[in-house]
């Protein structure tokens, strides 16, 4: 790994080096945290969790192979080399900024309230149609997520598209220190995370923190739409490149025309270009993802055509509207992660759906002490969704569940918890149903994807 000496990652670290004699030169091959995936050569890093303690296994990694492991607490001799710092996890987030410095390479910054993942996965499709490009996989977006995607970067890679993640003050702020976007893009400022942000405007302001280290000669992308993201007119003496549905903004669609679950098409307005495309996902929000793919690689200088191959070869992911047709049901596996403007994107979707449409909707955690309401709200949507049958699982989905009851509509089923909708679940659905599955993380709604495609 370029630039990834022992005595370099010693001295970015602010660390003490032990047993390197001979070695201090070498470059680290990999690096993990991960004693299961420690490889020939590479830098194990020990971080104390609250259940197992990674220092505990530097003797067994370096049996492995490792070349260094790096931590808080120095391990018995005979375990070298080995790196002391005072925190694994800066040490971490230091050394992933030294790599990107040594690396060189452009990096496209993605955080927003919803729509991060998949604006993450559009941007990537687009750009790589160019450049050898790596993404975030899965939800490594975090501070010690982040760091690790950083350290899959090679010298042959051109581009990095980063998702950053964050639910209080001052995350962004060093998520942004490591990655130092060239490209930052926000996608919305919605309701997530309001039990740490208070409000949008805290949100806005959390989200933010990142424009401040976009480098001089960078580049800012806004979802020009939103009421909060649209106030900022330039930043740094950078003039955001705006996009959305409006045709005030720099990037554009219009002649929308939604083809139901199998996806939408528009024209898109690019500079003084325009280019009709169909995107191979559902719902107006992929409409969206799309103008922001097609603002950032119009940044990196992709031709229309380019832009447009790259829209159309986006492919869905598990847990984020991934439709699984079996010999039964069509599930649309959207359980990932849950917000209000998420659950009301997914339930518009659905209704667009040719036969029963049933939503298993759960908890949609984070939300503050306005949650009850939100959730009422959600409830309220899905009473006008055209919906056949609501399900709706866990205490807060009870105010879902009522509102949705009150304002008339389908069938509504309230279960207490999962394990009650498990054992339910043969009874509420039928052959030939279309079935959207959602709610927040915690509530593990995978299992019920899992159940259905295999009844």
């Amino acid at each position: 790994m370029k630039g990834l000496s022992l005595q370099n990652i010693a001295r970015v670290t602010g660390g003490t080096l032990y047993g390197a004699d001979g070695v201090m030169d070498r470059e680290v091959t990999q690096i993990t945290s991960d004693s299961r995936k420690v490889t020939e050569d590479c830098l194990f890093v020990a971080i104390a969790g609250e259940r197992v303690d990674g220092h505990s296994f530097i003797p067994q990694v370096m049996e492995a192979g490792a070349l260094c492991s790096i931590g808080e607490k120095v391990p018995e001799p005979g375990c070298g080399p080995f790196i002391k710092v005072d925190s694994s996890l800066q040490a971490v987030k230091d050394i992933a900024a030294f790599y990107l410095e040594e690396l060189q390479i452009p990096v496209v910054g993605i955080s927003g309230s919803v729509g991060k993942t998949s604006t993450k996965e559009m941007v990537a499709s687009v750009l790589k149609q160019k450049y050898r490009t790596l993404k975030t996989e899965g939800n490594f977006n975090n501070e010690l997520g982040l760091p690790l995607t950083v350290f899959r970067l090679r010298d042959e890679d051109q581009i990095a598209v980063l998702e950053m993640g964050i639910s209080d003050f001052g995350e962004m702020t060093r998520l942004a220190r490591i990655a130092r976007p060239d490209t930052a893009l926000i996608t919305n400022i919605g309701t997530c995370h309001l039990e740490f942000l208070g409000d949008r405007d805290g949100v806005f302001r959390a989200k933010t923190e990142m424009l401040d280290f976009v480098r001089p000669e960078g580049h800012i992308v806004l979802n020009g739409d939103d009421d909060k993201l649209i106030r900022v007119k330039e930043h740094n003496g950078i003039r955001p490149v705006f996009y959305g549905l409006d045709p005030s903004n720099d990037v554009y669609a219009d002649e929308i025309e939604n083809l139901g679950l199998k996806g939408m098409k528009c024209r898109i307005h690019l500079d003084a270009e325009n280019f009709s495309v169909t995107i191979p996902m559902p719902g107006i929000h992929m409409v969206m993802n799309a103008l922001a793919g097609a603002a950032v690689g119009r940044i990196y200088g992709l031709s229309a055509e380019e832009i447009r191959r790259g829209i159309e070869s986006i492919e869905p992911l598990q847990g984020r509207f991934h439709m699984i047709e079996t010999e039964r049901f069509l599930v649309i596996d959207d359980c990932y992660n849950a917000s209000p403007a998420t659950m009301k994107g997914s339930l518009d979707v659905l209704s667009t759906a040719n036969g029963r449409k049933v939503a298993i909707l759960g908890d949609m955690g984070e939300l503050g002490e306005n949650a009850p309401e939100m959730h009422r709200e959600v409830g309220r949507h899905a009473a006008m969704s055209g919906l056949d049958l609501l399900i709706c699982v866990g205490e807060l989905s009870s105010h879902m569940a009522e509102a949705a009851r009150q304002s008339g509509g389908p069938e509504v089923i309230l279960e207490p918890d999962l394990t009650s909708l498990l054992s339910h679940l043969t009874g509420y659905v039928q052959n030939g149903d279309n079935i959207l599955v959602k709610a927040s993380h915690f509530m593990k709604f995978p299992e019920v994807v899992k159940k259905l495609t295999e009844m």
